[in-house]
């Protein structure tokens, strides 16, 4: 979908602007070297040379991108380049979980269809307000529930490295944008691994915030226990400009923390004395054994910069993915009760009102949306709430309670981001139990509501992506954030791009 047809390549060369960070695209802006409407111009241009392979996008508001870049440019004129507006003209695109007002929002789901917010998410308020341009809505499993973007109702979204392979997911459309030049960063969710996870697949930067960091009013629900916001971005300094941007107390998410945003500061030996915590319960049999041997070379980078690394355990790590799939489809099924043709969502007609709620929720939910369901109001149902659900919330306070014991230990946790590199698209689509595993690394620390992070470490033979993942104590995002940007300066796996 599109707000109007991509315009025709300007003469800029839109290699060179599509292939700035965040960073070098204000440093450009400041000296006047381009305009914020000649980089969204490039960022278009470059859409309409690699979306139609790569599915990235669900909606691209052309003209109103190109709009909101001539009123930045504008401002700068009249302002300068002012701390008040740090990403003044700099084009971002949005998970479609995450309302724009007056821009489509589905969810990735048929019962949205045709859905057009009269609100903004409050995280993509906060980065309109210190400048960003939204160029569009990008492509993600249905409500988020998915570990490929397979799960979406308007088709799958390509992996930029190999395009008969998956991105990742459920922020699939983010991460594959992002790894694809075609925006320099993007907003996504992480409910179980969903940033992460494609941020590994597609390799990019991507940070899950800790739970309450960054508000969620404005975010479609899939676990209201677990949703968070996060950002994906080339590198950690531009993930940095993000999540500072976003994160905050909002009064309206009675769940956002009260805690203030911490100034991160990129000087200095982010690894000098660290200690880092590598879990053995990571490092399972069946792991692919490339992705093995280039997370444990990046932990061996990180010692090498200065960090003690130390082997620990987090004994109720095997109970993440029974306990996980419980509590979130439980809270999905509440969640998703209120789009039912009357008052959310297209409806189909019947004869009665039973007809309607049955026929509209049959046609219009997904298979993976409908089968969650289903689990979730099972777990809940009389006679098994106590068997399951109450039960896995047991076990999750436990898997808490392994993260707290070893942060009174070490600063960080370092771990693969998934077991394998991205995988073929239909791969496992049939097979919901494989599926499930491909998040195995990232849901405990979800659970846990702890913030992690996930950067490009290496390739395999294929020349696919491998994730290192850093987990960090509450509230601990700048630690995360310099410790990623430490080792991206003396490697060089974040600056490879794939060619399209």
């Amino acid at each position: 979908m599109n707000g109007s047809s991509l315009s025709p390549q300007s003469d800029k060369s839109m290699t060179n602007l599509t292939e700035l960070t965040i960073a070098e695209m204000q440093a450009g802006l400041r000296t006047g070297d381009f305009s914020s409407r000649e980089l969204v111009q490039a960022a278009l241009d470059r859409l309409s040379k690699v979306e139609p392979a790569l599915h990235a996008f669900l909606y691209i508001a052309s003209e109103e991108a190109l709009a909101a870049a001539a009123e930045a440019d504008k401002k700068r004129k009249s302002v300068g380049a002012t701390g008040q507006f740090p990403l003044l003209g700099i084009p971002i695109a949005v998970k479609d979980v995450l309302t724009v007002e007056d821009l489509p929002c589905t969810a990735g789901s048929k019962i949205l269809e045709g859905y057009v917010p009269p609100f903004t998410a409050t995280s993509v308020t906060r980065l309109k307000d210190a400048g960003a341009v939204i160029i569009g809505k990008t492509n993600n499993d249905e409500f988020a529930m998915g570990s490929s973007t397979e799960h979406s109702a308007y088709g799958y979204t390509h992996n930029p490295w190999d395009l008969t392979r998956v991105p990742g997911g459920s922020s699939g459309g983010s991460a594959a944008s992002v790894a694809a030049r075609c925006v320099p960063a993007a907003l996504g969710t992480d409910t179980g691994g969903s940033v992460r996870q494609p941020a590994s697949l597609c390799g990019v930067t991507g940070l899950k915030t800790t739970y309450g960091r960054v508000s969620r009013f404005g975010l479609i629900a899939f676990g209201s226990s677990l949703d968070t916001v996060g950002a994906l971005g080339r590198t950690a300094e531009d993930v940095a400009q993000i999540f500072s941007a976003m994160a905050g107390r909002d009064e309206l998410d009675a769940t956002s923390a009260d805690m203030p945003v911490p100034e991160i500061n990129f000087d200095g030996d982010a690894l000098r004395g660290l200690k880092i915590g590598v879990p053995k319960e990571y490092f399972i049999s069946g792991i692919q054994p490339e992705v093995e041997e280039k997370t444990r070379t990046a932990i061996q980078q990180l010692k090498e910069l200065g960090a003690e690394i130390r082997e620990i355990s987090l004994p109720h790590t095997e109970y993440a993915l029974p306990v996980y799939y419980i509590i979130a489809p439980a809270e999905a099924s509440a969640n998703l009760a209120r789009f039912d043709g009357i008052r959310y969502g297209p409806r189909v007609d019947a004869d009665n009102l039973w007809d309607v709620f049955f026929k509209t929720r049959g046609q219009k939910f997904g298979p993976e949306a409908t089968r969650r369901i289903m689990i979730g109001t099972y777990a809940l149902s009389t006679g098994y709430y106590d068997a399951y659900y109450g039960q896995a919330q047991k076990v999750r306070t436990l898997i808490k309670q392994d993260f707290e014991a070893a942060f009174r230990d070490v600063d960080l946790i370092a771990a693969p981001t998934a077991p394998e590199t991205a995988f073929k698209i239909g791969e496992h689509v049939d097979d919901p139990l494989a599926m499930y595993l491909e998040d195995v690394f990232t849901l405990p620390a979800s659970l846990a509501g702890v913030p992690g992070i996930s950067f490009n470490c290496g390739f395999d033979k294929n020349h696919l992506p491998i994730g290192l993942q850093l987990i960090g104590p509450y509230f601990r995002e700048d630690l995360l954030l310099r410790v990623t940007h430490a080792y991206q300066q003396v490697t060089d796996w974040h600056k490879q791009s794939p060619k399209l």
